[in-house]
Formats: structure tokens, C-alpha cells, sequence
């Protein structure tokens, strides 16, 4: 399936439909290996949408995240304060969510918990931990119109901080948002990598104070600088393997041999960007191979599903998998919203 791009391709709706629709289709791969999914599910370009469409903590985190921001952006311009609270209750919410039952990540549950507590957030941050569970959720922040570079780049590592409070995993929470905007605002796929690492050397040194405040203390590092920049030079060395990788593609070799397995923030992003851009056209192929991985398949599906959909809207996706895929009515929503 071959998409072509219009003028009206909604972004945000077809950002947030990939990233479940890959959820999805990665859920029942994760934790297996190649030759098993093959033989599960036979070859990796027929695979098709499981029914029911069930999505993983991945989607739930995403929604949360949304419907955070749009409490905070309810009450006025985004700024930390504003939109640290409603985040920390929709992620406690889920916390205590009956439907958090599909396998939800260590560090989420362990810092949700503390969240549920009357503590700064920087003391339940999980400054040890760069899971993917970072920037699996971020895809909102590169889609609400109207936010200066400033103030998504801070809502990108805030929302991380909250449970991952490495510096990688905000750095690669910053990243994947910067390109699902780029995406969303027309960038061709091609040059992704190059605009990501010019934008991962300026902010190298670059520490967000009034959007993290001293949550780098909370990590033992010397200064707020050494900290982020621990972050930064990690995902400029995944992107630096992305590039590698695409000089000589290969699709159908599993991606997580040459840009790793995902489970790590930077390494979902970097295994993310090299199945979209092995099929930047065909977004379906994108999500097949994202889900026949040895890796954290189901993340790295849903990454690559807002990255698709970002690029080319929600025509990406068959009608017969959008229309079934679990949650439809909260992406629409929040997708409908930001679109307009």
C-alpha cells in the first residue's frame, strides 16, 4: 500500500491511529523471535491486524499523556506548572485503571506509584531508567499546534521525567517528538536523520531548567549540563547507527541487528526511524517489519505508526484496520482536535 500525500492529510489523526494500529500488530510479537513470529504468523509483509485489535500500555500512556495536555491547554498557555499536574493524575489514573493489565513497563508502574503521593515528581522520577516507556507516549507533544520549540522541547522531557528520569530517555523523548512534528509539518523523510542530529548537537549542553527543575541532583551528576549531555551523546550515537544502517538498506533482514532491540529510549527511536524510512511510502510495510523484530516489537510499532502517520496522514491506514483498532473514539478525538 502506497500512500501519496494531500494538502488536508491530518496529521494528528493518522499519527495517533499508526501508533495504535503498530501497538497492536506488535503486542502479540513481543518477546519472540523472528523465526517464531514467522511461524506464528507467516510471512512478515502479509501479517495482518489481530482481532480484536487490542493495544498495549503504550497507546493507554499515549492517551493519558493527551488528555493531560489538554486539561493543561484548557487552562492557557502551556507552561510546567500547568501541565506537570494533569499528566501526573492521568498517569495514576491509569495506574489504578482496571484495563492496565497488558504488561505495563517496571519503571511506570514503580514511579506511578510514588506519583500517587503528595511528593515533588522529581522524587518519584526514575533517574536510573531510560526505557522506552519515555518516549513510546511522547507523539502528542509533536502534534498540538501552536507550541514554540521551547515549550515542546520542555513538555517532551517533562512528560518523560515523570517516570524515566535518565537524561537519555529524555533526550530521545525530545527527539521523537521533534520528528513527529517535522513529519506532521511536511519535512520529506530523507533528510530526518540529518535535521534530528543538527538538532540533538545544539542541545547538547542544553538543560531545561524550568521545565525539570533539579531533577538532575536526583541523578548524582555534577552539573545540570553533564547530565543532559550523557543524553544527548546517546542518541546522537543511535542516530549515527540509523544513518549507517540506510546506506545499505536491508528489509528484510530484522532491523534490531543493526539500530538494537528497542527496549532502551534510544534504541526505540533509532529502530523506529529505520523501519520508516526502509518503507517511508508504505505505511503498512513500515508496520509489518516494526512488528517482525526481535525486539520490544509492540513499542516499536507504535513509534514507527506515528511517524508514518505523521508523514502522510490518516489515509495511511486501511479503513478495514482503523475502524476496528481498540480506543478508535479517543484517538479521533484528541485527533480531531489537534488537526483542526
Amino acid at each position: 500500500m502506497i500512500v501519496t500525500r494531500t494538502l488536508t492529510k491530518q496529521a494528528a489523526t493518522g499519527a495517533l491511529t499508526g501508533l495504535a494500529l503498530g501497538d497492536a500488530l506488535g503486542f502479540p510479537t513481543e518477546f519472540n523471535n523472528v523465526p517464531s513470529i514467522l511461524a506464528k504468523c507467516g510471512p512478515w509483509r502479509q501479517m495482518r491486524l489481530p482481532k480484536p485489535a487490542f493495544v498495549t500500555d503504550d497507546t493507554q500512556m499515549t492517551l493519558a499523556l493527551g488528555r493531560g495536555i489538554r486539561t493543561a491547554m484548557d487552562r492557557g498557555l502551556l507552561t510546567p506548572l500547568r501541565l506537570a499536574r494533569p499528566v501526573r493524575e492521568e498517569f495514576v489514573d491509569w495506574y489504578h485503571s482496571p484495563d492496565n493489565n497488558r504488561a505495563p513497563g517496571r519503571t511506570c508502574m514503580t514511579a506511578c506509584r510514588l506519583l500517587d503521593s503528595d511528593r515533588l515528581w522529581q522524587e518519584a522520577s526514575q533517574t536510573g531508567s531510560k526505557g522506552c516507556g519515555a518516549n513510546m507516549r511522547v507523539a502528542p507533544v509533536g502534534l498540538v499546534p501552536g507550541l514554540s520549540e521551547e515549550q515542546r522541547a520542555g513538555a517532551a522531557q517533562l512528560q518523560a521525567a515523570l517516570t524515566h528520569g535518565h537524561p537519555t530517555a529524555l533526550a530521545a523523548s525530545d527527539l521523537t517528538a521533534r520528528a513527529v512534528y517535522l513529519l506532521a509539518q511536511g519535512a520529506e523523510p530523507m533528510g530526518l536523520i540529518g535535521q534530528l542530529r543538527s538538532y540533538a548537537y545544539e542541545n547538547s549542553n542544553r538543560y531545561l531548567t524550568r521545565w525539570l527543575g533539579d531533577l538532575w541532583r536526583h541523578a548524582g551528576d555534577s552539573s545540570p549540563e553533564l547530565y543532559i549531555q550523557r543524553g544527548w551523546d546517546e542518541c546522537l550515537t543511535a542516530l549515527a547507527r540509523v544513518q549507517d544502517a540506510l546506506r545499505h538498506p536491508s528489509p528484510e533482514t530484522d532491523p534490531c541487528e543493526t539500530t538494537g532491540d528497542g527496549w532502551v529510549a534510544e534504541e526505540a527511536l533509532a529502530t523506529a526511524l529505520h523501519c520508516f524510512l526502509l518503507f517511508p511510502d508504505e505505511p503498512v510495510t513500515a508496520l509489518r517489519r516494526a512488528a517482525c523484530t526481535r525486539g520490544d516489537s509492540d513499542s516499536l510499532g507504535c513509534l514507527t505508526g506515528a511517524l508514518a502517520g505523521a508523514h502522510l496522514g490518516s489515509a495511511a491506514w486501511p479503513k478495514e484496520w482503523s475502524e476496528r483498532i481498540e480506543y478508535r473514539s479517543d484517538l479521533l478525538s484528541l485527533g480531531a482536535l489537534w488537526d483542526a
